[in-house]
């Protein structure tokens, strides 16, 4: 989306992550119209540790994609109903219907994320 700014100058505004504060607010997201990546994640997981520096650049490298950060122990009943049993995971909707998966307990890399993205773009 491109914005105008104050000098009346063309600039892009970026989407940024979006972290919900409630499930009422995280099942508005699970229903949005467009492409949204939930990535699962949790703070005690090293490997989601491993790959959390590297999402501004991945959500910069795909901005195709509005991406939504969830903690899968805050919301472990939406995680449990979506089989997401290893962290980190990305599960990717289009207008409220999954359209693919990155679902595993293993440290994932920015390039494989990456790689995992662009089969729906």
């Amino acid at each position: 989306m491109l914005l105008l700014n104050f000098f009346g100058v063309e600039q892009k505004k970026e989407k940024r992550v979006i972290i919900p504060e409630n499930a009422e607010k995280l099942i508005e997201l699970t229903k949005q119209k467009g492409k949204t990546v939930f990535f699962f994640t949790a703070g005690w997981c090293p490997d989601c540790t491993f790959i959390k520096p590297k999402m501004p650049e991945i959500e910069a490298e795909n901005p195709e994609f509005q991406f939504v950060e969830v903690d899968r122990d805050a919301f472990m009943d939406l995680a449990q109903e979506w089989d997401i049993f290893g962290i980190p995971s990305f599960v990717v909707l289009e207008n409220g219907q999954e359209i693919g998966r990155l679902v595993n307990k293993a440290r994932k890399t920015k390039e494989e994320v990456n790689g995992f993205l662009a089969n729906y773009k």
